[in-house]
């Protein structure tokens, strides 16, 4: 899986969100915390209130919110708000591609990952997150030497 620069910061900034605990913050308290460009942290934030993840207020006290509760917004929600489908395959969804001969196989292994792939971004929250409390099955896979090379 290859995380691009804007879901990075994208969840970066969603994180400190739910740290807020429904407090309201600029683009440019988020950009300093999380030492993101505010320019471009503010086109995702417009790309996330969009897909109603987060809501912008104005005025003196304006800033983001987060739209729902952060413990209703998984990893995965964030990530298909910006990028779409966590996993595809020349654009398709892994369940529709077809291969035939030596490469048969290649379909299972993309069904597979995606399958992978939610298990953990669909279970992890952003008050997961927030609050340093990481699931026990992502906290055991992390915690695991051998993931980390």
């Amino acid at each position: 899986m290859r995380l691009t620069a804007r879901v990075d910061y994208a969840l970066r900034a969603v994180c400190e969100l739910a740290a807020a605990s429904g407090g309201t913050l600029t683009v440019d308290q988020l950009a300093r915390a999380q030492g993101i460009p505010a320019s471009y942290l503010e086109t995702i934030l417009g790309s996330l209130r969009r897909s109603g993840l987060v809501r912008g207020r104005r005025g003196p006290e304006g800033g983001f919110v987060l739209a729902r509760p952060a413990a209703a917004i998984s990893l995965a929600d964030v990530i298909r708000a910006l990028e779409g489908p966590l996993v595809h395959v020349r654009g398709e969804r892994p369940d529709t591609v077809a291969y035939t001969g030596a490469a048969t196989g290649l379909q299972d292994v993309w069904v597979a990952l995606r399958a992978v792939e939610r298990a953990v971004l669909e279970q992890v929250t952003l008050a997961d997150v927030a609050a340093g409390r990481l699931p026990a099955k992502v906290r055991k896979l992390a915690g695991d030497p051998a993931n980390w090379s």
